[in-house]
This record gives structure tokens, C-alpha cells and sequence, in this order.
């Protein structure tokens, strides 16, 4: 569905048609706002989840209706107008109107960016060479799996969420797959050297090849095709196709050039306001100060950040009071029959501390800054996840010895500290 614009003018205008955008205009009318609201996205489909990309969606389990956020009639229904395949490439503070790359010039009374960001690309020689994708949108998907009858062996660039999540469904595809990771470990950004190892023996039994500590030179190709990846010191290895997994570049150049303070993201305060007049920011290219990263600013990829953002910034737009944002980070992954469940942060982390026994399969990493919890990793484990949250909420402090107790109940830990009146 693709509504032309009635007006040239919106009393909420959202940028982005993500997590962020679509909960920002479904939070707006269900705080009974009645002013006017547009979703503008570059994409050719209606809000959809992203998570699935690289699991149930790439696997083939679920077509792309199951993947919608709403259903084509919701937004109809709800008057929220959606401008599809539309680039807003210019932020006019002082007219309060946005300019698309079409040169159509649509004006707000409130801007809502959620444009996120897009896949970071390989900038060495044939990083552009046809068969090599990334996995950020639905037309990724759609074009790397258009192939994938014809592939033997794909070679996946990056150790992280994205990586690792598509390596195990094309494992599960029947594919050959190597993963490379710059860095001594996988994940190594995101959690500790316990759940880095643990994943890494996983995919080893599954049979997918890692390799550590490699850096990709250029890629190979044949008559413009991906036939190989290159390694840094020679090391060539074969495949048909290459997913590159290596994060985002936060969707801000509108705003940069429009005056906005920007670092790693659109910088926005408590309340998701940009210096700009008018101006929110949510989600992947925000960047907010946090309490659950010892209060610095940092940018989350996440559909729990995405989502708790835009409802604050609906309800402040609709006159609501409200508090500044604090919401406790939250992800998850599906990788074969693991599931992963965090909650918190365990960037700084000094002790990680393993909670049962991971042969099993099922256990957690509880993380450590100067004795507090900081974070947990869950696998298996949704009775530490639900109940390992107020550890966090609350920077618990414990032992590594009592922590690590299965016979000790995760909430028995967090009620006996309350209890000590810590």
C-alpha cells in the first residue's frame, strides 16, 4: 500500500518505517491523538519485524504477511497515512518540512526520526561484487534466497547477532558455511568470554567453520561474481555467495546537515528530543544517555529500545506527562534450538559469572561491575531471565559463589538484598 499525501503537511510526520516508526504512529492513536500522522519509508513494504530476517523469514517458516507489525487495513483504519519507496534526504528546521529525493516537500508540526540505518558494506576491493549481502531488509532476504538452491558454500563476514543467526539457518539449509571474525572471539562486543566460547562450540558441532582473528583483503570474483574471499595473509577460501554481518551506519546525515548534534547517532536527551526544533529521535540511530551503561551515551539496536522509545515520544506528543527514558535493555537470539534472552548491559563488566553447567545447554552468565550486577545472558534459561531482570533493575549486589548457587532462586538473591534495605 503506497497513500499519496492529501497534504503537504502532517501534525506528526515519522521518518522511518521500522520498529520505531510504527510504534511511534500505533502509540499516538492509542493516547487519542487526533491530528494527522504519516509514516515516510524508503522501503516497498509496510512495517514489518526485523528480527525474523535472519531466522524464521530467511528459513522459509514464515512467509512476510506473518512478519507484518499491523495488517494493510490497520493503518486505514487508524488514518495514519504510509509514503513507501520515499527518501528523505534534507531536514528543514526553520520551515519545519522535510525534502525527498524525488524533490517532494512534505511539512510536520512534530518530527519523529526512526530512519535506523543501513547495513554497513565491505569497502574492500569486490565488496560490491554481485553475491554478496547483507541481511538488514526484506529485499536482502528476498535476493540472497532467490539463489540459495544454486549455493554450496557461503562465507559470512562478522561474528555478531546477524552473523551467527543466519550461519545457523544456512547451516540448517544444508549449506557449508565459514564464519570470520576479526576479533579473538565471537560476540566479543556484546557479552563475555563464557557465552562467546559457548556459541563458538555450537556451531562447531553443527559443522560450520570458524575462523578467529582474520582480517578479509578483498573478495574474488569472476566476470563481476563472487567466486572467493581473501584473506590477509593469502589464505583464499571458495564460495558462491558472501553475507556480511558487520553492524549499521545510523540513518543521520539529514539531520547532521539540518544542524543536529550527531556522534555515534542523532544525540537526543531524557525525552528523545533532538537540539532541533520539533525534532524526536528513536531507536537504532538515537543515542541517549544511559544509566544501564554507568550514564554514557550510547546507541541501541534493539526492537525493546525502538518500541519504548517511540511510545514515550507518542506519549509526550499527545500531552501526556511523562518520565524520562529509563527502560532496562532487553534482546534476544534464536540460534538452532538455543535461546538466547538478555537483559542489561555487560559492556565494562569485571567478573562474568557462570550459572549451571553449560554442556547442558542451559544455563546463564551473570555480569559484574565492582561487585553489582550489571547484566545476564540466559540461555535455555527463561526462569533466570524473568526473574535475573530485577538483579539488574536494581545493580544488586552479590558473589560470584552465591550467584553461581542453582539451589539459590535468582529472585530469593534480589529480595533477601531488598530486604538488607541495600
Amino acid at each position: 500500500m503506497t497513500d499519496s499525501a492529501s497534504s503537504a503537511r502532517f501534525d506528526v510526520l515519522i521518518v522511518g518505517g521500522g520498529h520505531g516508526g510504527a510504534q511511534a504512529a500505533i502509540a499516538l492513536r492509542q493516547a487519542k491523538f487526533t491530528g494527522t500522522i504519516a509514516i515516510v519509508s524508503n522501503e516497498n513494504a509496510l512495517p514489518y519485524e526485523r528480527p525474523p530476517l535472519s531466522k524464521e523469514y530467511l528459513s522459509g517458516d514464515k512467509p512476510f504477511e506473518r512478519i507484518l507489525i499491523r495488517p494493510s487495513t490497520f493503518w486505514k483504519e487508524r488514518e495514519i497515512t504510509i509514503l513507501l519507496e520515499t527518501q528523505v534526504c534534507g531536514v528543514l528546521e526553520e520551515q519545519h518540512e522535510v525534502v525527498t529525493a524525488d524533490g517532494l516537500i512534505i511539512g510536520y508540526g512534530q518530527l519523529v526520526w526512526a530512519a535506523g540505518g543501513s547495513a554497513r558494506r565491505l569497502v574492500c576491493e569486490g565488496g560490491d561484487a554481485a553475491g554478496v549481502y547483507t541481511v538488514r531488509t526484506q529485499l536482502d532476504v528476498d535476493l540472497l534466497a532467490s539463489e540459495l538452491d544454486n549455493v554450496e558454500h557461503v562465507v559470512v563476514v562478522g561474528g555478531g547477532y546477524i552473523g551467527l543467526e543466519t550461519a545457523a539457518v544456512l547451516n540448517k539449509l544444508g549449506k557449508q558455511v565459514t564464519i570470520l571474525e576479526a576479533l579473538d572471539r565471537v560476540l566479543a562486543r556484546v557479552a563475555g568470554v563464557p557465552l562467546s566460547r559457548f556459541y563458538e562450540a555450537e556451531h562447531r558441532a553443527h559443522g560450520v567453520d570458524i575462523r578467529l582473528d582474520v582480517i578479509v583483503d578483498h573478495i574474488e570474483t569472476s566476470e563481476g561474481r563472487v567466486v572467493g574471499v581473501h584473506l590477509v595473509g593469502g589464505e583464499v577460501l571458495s564460495c558462491q555467495v558472501v553475507i556480511v554481518g558487520i553492524g549499521i551506519v545510523p540513518s543521520i546525515e539529514p539531520l547532521n546537515d539540518a544542524g543536529a548534534v550527531c556522534s555515534n547517532g542523532v544525540e537526543v536527551d531524557q525525552w528523545c528530543r533532538t537540539n532541533l526544533a520539533d525534532v524526536f529521535a528513536v531507536g537504532d540511530c538515537a543515542a541517549h544517555e544511559s544509566s544501564y551503561a554507568d550514564g554514557a551515551r550510547i546507541r541501541l539496536e534493539s526492537v525493546q529500545n525502538a518500541n519504548d522509545q517511540a511510545t514515550l515520544v507518542a506519549r509526550k506528543i499527545a500531552g501526556e506527562t511523562v518520565t524520562p527514558y529509563a527502560s532496562v535493555p532487553w534482546f534476544w537470539s534464536h540460534q538452532y534450538d538455543l535461546k538466547l534472552q538478555t537483559v542489561g548491559l555487560s559492556v565494562g563488566h569485571d567478573e562474568a559469572v557462570v550459572r549451571g553447567d553449560p554442556a547442558s545447554r542451559s544455563f546463564s552468565v551473570i555480569y559484574l561491575r565492582q561487585g553489582h550486577v550489571i547484566a545476564i545472558d540466559c540461555v535455555n534459561s527463561v526462569k533466570d531471565y524473568v526473574q535475573g531482570k530485577s538483579l539488574v533493575v536494581n545493580k544488586v549486589q552479590s558473589q560470584a559463589h552465591v550467584l553461581a548457587d542453582t539451589n539459590l532462586a535468582l529472585k530469593e538473591i534480589a529480595s533477601g538484598y531488598m530486604r538488607q534495605g541495600q
